[in-house]
């Protein structure tokens, strides 16, 4: 296969999805640098040429990971459209019954920062934005009469730790609850922090 000549950023951003991909398929602590490299058809000088050490390389691909879903939240929560719609659209793409994060991903960065300061660091700064961003909505929704809510940021904190706990359960331990049942307790959990009915969620006012 001939290979097209990328730039630096070019190259540098696939080999981060790469790396992403093989984090998600082996788990950081066995991971190689020539699994990415031999995922891109690339030498292993190539990798490391761009950054030295597989710490470095995995900690970057977080970066890169995070930086993603937290420009995906931004769009969600930039909609003109209410505070309702765009905080259910958020908190319906982060739950593990969506799309966000890619949960594996997210699990094994938990457990690797606990002991690499450098991606704990990058897993705390995603946590506060993501609350940051939740909390700021649930204000402004507030601030517009359309719910209650008489401590955003608590709201925030409450809603995406259940969010983190479920997916914890769906993705390590098949079977332990429902994707269905993960929805209802989500939408249940969003309600009640904003002082509405649960039904309220369905047919949000414009």
């Amino acid at each position: 296969m001939v290979r097209v000549r990328l730039g630096v950023a070019e190259r540098r951003e696939e080999l981060l999805r790469a790396a992403i991909e093989q984090i998600s398929a082996r788990g950081v602590a066995a991971l190689r640098i020539a699994d990415v490299a031999a995922a891109l058809g690339v030498s292993n000088a190539l990798v490391l040429y761009h950054f030295s050490t597989k710490e470095k390389l995995v900690a970057a691909a977080f970066t890169y990971a995070a930086e993603d879903d937290l420009a995906r939240l931004r769009r969600l929560l930039g909609r003109r459209t209410s505070a309702l719609r765009r905080l259910r659209a958020a908190v319906r793409w982060y739950a593990p019954t969506g799309q966000a994060k890619g949960w594996r991903l997210w699990i094994e960065g938990w457990a690797v920062a606990l002991r690499e300061p450098a991606l704990r660091e990058v897993t705390r700064e995603l946590d506060r934005q993501w609350k940051a961003a939740i909390a700021e909505v649930i204000a402004e929704g507030v601030a517009a009469g359309e719910f209650t809510c008489p401590e955003p940021d608590g709201a925030a904190l409450r809603l995406t730790a259940l969010l983190d706990g479920l997916a914890v359960q769906l993705t390590s331990y098949p079977g332990a609850v429902s994707r269905a049942r993960a929805r209802e307790w989500t939408d249940e959990a969003l309600a009640r922090e904003l002082g509405l009915e649960r039904e309220t969620l369905t047919t949000p006012r414009r």
